[in-house]
């Protein structure tokens, strides 16, 4: 008889144990419910009370003009004062922009007007003026504007080898040659231009022929004689 209380006894416990499971199961539903909709409520709320603006017409976006500004620095404005029409005829006319030299800010300002048929041909202009603001001379950088695939590739001497005071300056010397002379037959060969501005290199041609040029350049910073990197470039060039 002491055995079959005791077995009431465990089973009691056992339903109320699953009872008390089943009801905390049904309280955690129920919260969760309410969590969503109130999270849903929040939202709705949250969209409702957002203010609402349309989008900006180009009419009303700086009436439609679009802006580029190209900072000149103070060893390049006596350059591009005495080469300013070179500059401004082909801007203004060709492309049908707006160009001006802003003395505040000492930026060069293009923008879009109305006569502006091609909206590309602000990047044109931009890259044009850049690219005499780099050291190109005004013909040269005018291929930007007459051709598709010229582009300009610029790197740092200190990026190729580190380099420091006396070092540096040989490596830039191997790079121009005496009289130019290095630079110059690096420029015929591999049909692009080169300007050497104090530790940065300025490559303006083609993707493949700056691609030649540059390999080029980098073997002479790294001590390449002209003789072997130009027998190089005559094998790159005839493949």
């Amino acid at each position: 008889m002491a055995d079959t209380s005791e077995d009431k006894i465990e089973v009691t416990e056992n339903e109320e144990w699953k009872t008390a499971a089943k009801g905390k199961k049904r309280k955690r539903a129920n919260t969760e419910k309410m969590d969503d909709e109130a999270a849903e409520q929040g939202s709705a709320m949250d969209v409702s009370q957002r203010p609402y603006f349309p989008p900006v017409k180009k009419e009303k976006l700086q009436n439609g003009t679009e802006v580029r500004k190209i900072p000149v620095p103070a060893h390049r404005y006596t350059p591009l004062k005495e080469n300013w029409m070179k500059i401004f005829t082909p801007v203004v006319e060709q492309l049908n922009l707006q160009i001006r030299f802003n003395l505040k800010i000492r930026n060069v300002e293009i923008r879009t007007c109305k006569e502006t048929t091609d909206v590309s041909n602000l990047q044109k202009a931009a890259d044009f003026v850049r690219a005499f603001i780099l050291g190109f001379e005004v013909d040269d950088a005018l291929a930007l504007l007459r051709l598709d695939d010229i582009f300009i590739d610029s790197f740092d001497i200190q990026d190729v080898k580190q380099l420091k005071g006396d070092h540096l300056s040989r490596a830039i010397g191997r790079l121009a040659g005496k009289n130019g002379k290095t630079k110059f037959t690096i420029e015929n060969q591999t049909r692009t231009r080169i300007v050497v501005a104090d530790h940065r290199v300025h490559i303006l041609g083609a993707f493949s022929n700056t691609a030649a040029a540059r390999r080029a350049l980098c073997e002479l910073i790294l001590g390449s004689p002209p003789s072997k990197v130009f027998g190089h470039i005559r094998n790159v060039v005839v493949t």
